[in-house]
């Protein structure tokens, strides 16, 4: 018997629903690029636009925090749990008081990182076998390294554009992905 079951055919019927909504897929790459353009076409709102994004992830990450508190049964643990709730609540809070100084603080915290990730990849890069793509990590990691030094090197005033720019081009490229994904099941319809 050569007959394949839909589960066994590569186009089975896990794709048929995306396939009924490749318009929308489509749709949802146009908004991404849209947004994206207009978060490159002013960057420093964007920025601003990003902090309050992660200022509204902390306050329901503090509510979330207090909420498991409740749930615990030792005082110890309890007041520790509630503390952070509070903690993450109140820094929630500060960015959308001073979301400039946040915003340098994260951009801050964005170079440093970039600088340790690119030297763990050099690391990681020649500590692997021969045989291995060692060259490709071991560039990764220059680059990374160079990308987190030019922010550093222009912090704070950096602070100002980078999280808007890193905001746009995400969405840019979410947004061409997304439209590629509803154009590739278009086409195969």
């Amino acid at each position: 018997m050569t007959a394949l079951s839909d589960a066994q055919r590569p186009h089975g019927s896990g794709v048929e629903p995306l396939r009924a909504k490749c318009g929308w897929i489509v749709a949802l790459g146009v908004v991404y690029l849209l947004a994206g353009l207009i978060a490159l076409s002013s960057v420093a709102l964007a920025t601003v636009a990003s902090v309050f994004v992660v200022g509204i992830m902390m306050v329901i990450a503090g509510v979330a925090e207090v909420i498991n508190a409740f749930q615990l049964k030792s005082w110890g643990k309890f007041l520790l749990w509630i503390l952070l709730g509070l903690l993450y609540i109140v820094a929630g809070f500060v960015t959308f008081e001073n979301p400039l100084l946040t915003a340098a603080l994260l951009t801050l915290m964005l170079g440093a990182a970039l600088v340790v990730s690119g030297v763990m990849r050099i690391i990681l890069a020649f500590s692997m076998k021969e045989g291995m793509p060692w060259m490709w990590v071991a560039l990764s990691g220059v680059i990374t390294i160079l990308l987190g030094g030019v922010i550093l090197a222009h912090w704070p005033v950096s602070s100002l554009y980078i999280l808007g720019i890193f905001l746009g081009i995400d969405l840019v490229f979410a947004g061409v992905g997304w439209i590629f994904v509803g154009l590739g099941l278009k086409s195969r319809a």
